[in-house]
C-alpha cells in the first residue's frame, strides 16, 4: 500500500553512483538519493508491507540487497498532501540514502557541473536499462502526480540537449497549479509501464 506524502528539510540530489543496475564500474550510473537541506520539501510515496514480521524481514532483505549502493537508512517523518497539521502521519519512515561523504561512501559521486552529469547520464547503461530513462521516468511521476520537481527537469532537459531531443520534456512555463488531486496529462511521450507483482519489487 503507498500513499502519496510530503518530506520535510530533504530534496532531490543525483549524487550516487550506481554499477549494477544502470551503470557499470567502468561508467557509472547516477541514480536518486536525498540529501538534507533546512526548509526543503519533497515529494514521493510512502510504501507499508503488510502480511506480518516474515514479510517485512524479507522485503527488508531485498531492498538491502538492491539498494546496496546507499551507506545509511535515514528515519524521517512523512506527511500525507492536503493536510496541514503540524503532526506527521508517518513517523520513523525508512529511506535509503547516500551520505555526503568520499572518504566512507565510495558510492557517493557528489556534485558537479549539470553539463557533466547530463553527459554521464546520457551515456551510462547497466544491466537494467540505460541511465537517461530512469531520470526521464522520475521526471514523468513527479508531473503526473502534480509535483514537478526544478531540480529533475533541469537536469533531464540538459540530458535531452546532450542527446539531441531538445523540446521533448516538461516545458518550463507549463507548469501545473492547483488541486493535486485532479488526474494530470503529462506532455512526455507515453511510456508503457506494466504493474508488478509486488511493491517491493521494483529496479533502481
Amino acid at each position: 500500500m503507498s500513499n502519496m506524502t510530503l518530506v520535510f528539510d530533504h530534496l532531490f540530489s543525483m549524487y550516487s553512483a550506481c554499477i549494477d543496475h544502470r551503470g557499470t564500474p567502468e561508467h557509472p550510473a547516477r541514480t536518486c538519493s536525498l540529501e538534507h537541506q533546512e526548509g526543503a520539501i519533497c515529494w514521493g510515496a510512502a510504501y507499508s508491507v503488510g502480511g506480518g514480521p516474515e514479510r517485512e524481514r524479507l522485503a527488508m532483505e531485498y531492498l538491502e540487497r538492491r539498494e546496496c549502493e546507499y551507506d545509511a537508512k535515514t528515519l524521517v517523518n512523512f506527511y500525507k498532501e492536503g493536510d496541514f497539521s503540524d503532526e506527521p502521519s508517518l513517523t520513523g519512515v525508512i529511506v535509503f540514502t547516500s551520505t555526503p561523504d568520499k572518504e566512507s561512501n565510495k558510492y557517493y559521486l557528489g556534485p558537479a557541473p549539470v553539463e557533466d552529469m547530463a553527459s554521464q547520464i546520457a551515456t551510462a547503461f547497466g544491466p537494467c536499462g540505460n541511465n537517461r530513462d530512469y531520470l526521464f521516468l522520475l521526471e514523468k511521476a513527479m508531473f503526473d502526480i502534480g509535483h514537478e520537481d526544478d531540480y529533475v527537469i533541469e537536469l533531464a532537459n540538459e540530458v535531452r540537449n546532450v542527446l539531441g531531443i531538445v523540446g521533448k520534456g516538461i516545458p518550463r512555463d507549463k507548469k501545473l497549479t492547483g488541486p493535486t488531486h485532479i488526474p494530470l496529462k503529462s506532455h512526455i511521450p507515453t511510456i508503457q509501464l506494466h504493474p508488478l507483482p509486488e511493491a517491493i519489487a521494483m529496479d533502481s
